[in-house]
């Protein structure tokens, strides 16, 4: 079950509970900033997380799960792969 747009495990996020977060698929702003474009970008395709995207993994997509500051190793997308074949 797809917990973020991203692939983000927000159950294992430490701000969740500090924010009172409901996680992105429950939230219309997120806490970190005025907008987060992942979220943004499902949301106006009509998509519940990037792994239903005909255009995934795009290059916006890579650049998040590959940040240095998050140390993700690219997690995210093999998690967003891993929920797609889940759906089917």
């Amino acid at each position: 079950m797809a917990e973020s747009r991203c692939g983000l495990l927000c159950s294992e996020c430490k701000w969740k509970d500090i924010m009172k977060c409901g996680g992105c698929t429950a939230i219309k702003k997120p806490f970190w900033g005025p907008k987060c474009v992942i979220k943004n970008c499902c949301e106006e395709k009509g998509k519940a997380h990037c792994g239903q995207c005909d255009r995934f993994p795009c290059k916006q997509l890579h650049e998040f799960a590959f940040d240095p500051v998050t140390k993700d190793e690219g997690e995210r997308i093999e998690r967003l792969e891993q929920w797609a074949r889940e759906e089917l």
